[in-house]
């Protein structure tokens, strides 16, 4: 009975906090987004100013202005594959850094996610090139 009431009084203290980690955790759509280069669905998650760094354009750009660029990159770079490499974050800001495997080259990605009315939108994204992951 003791072990019961412990493994409730368990649930009750973390429960709130596990459930909050799994509400902030990074959309799937934007992963499925950018492995498929479908620049719609990512822009649906672009604040309407976002920190934008692709390869040698470096700027903040309206949301508009920024869905264009994206659209050039992925013309450019044929998605292949996207992984979540990492992530993290607290509260309302999260981040991730990925790798996003193209036809013409393989590339870090970069994105700060932060809550805007509840609505999880990128704040940031970096793409460069992964030298690394080049072989």
């Amino acid at each position: 009975m003791k072990k019961y009431i412990f493994l409730l009084i368990i649930l009750i203290v973390t429960g709130p906090s596990f459930i909050r980690a799994q509400s902030s955790a990074i959309p799937p759509e934007i992963s499925l987004a950018f492995r498929t280069g479908n620049v719609e669905k990512l822009s649906e998650y672009l604040n309407s100013t976002v920190e934008l760094v692709i390869l040698d354009k470096e700027d903040f750009y309206k949301k508009n202005t920024a869905e264009t660029i994206l659209k050039d990159f992925f013309s450019n770079h044929k998605a292949i594959e996207f992984t979540i490499k990492h992530q993290g974050g607290k509260n309302d800001a999260h981040y991730a850094i990925g790798s996003l495997k193209t036809r013409n080259g393989n590339f870090r990605i970069y994105f700060l996610i932060k809550r805007v009315d509840s609505k999880p939108l990128i704040h940031q994204l970096r793409i460069e090139k992964d030298e690394a992951e080049s072989n």
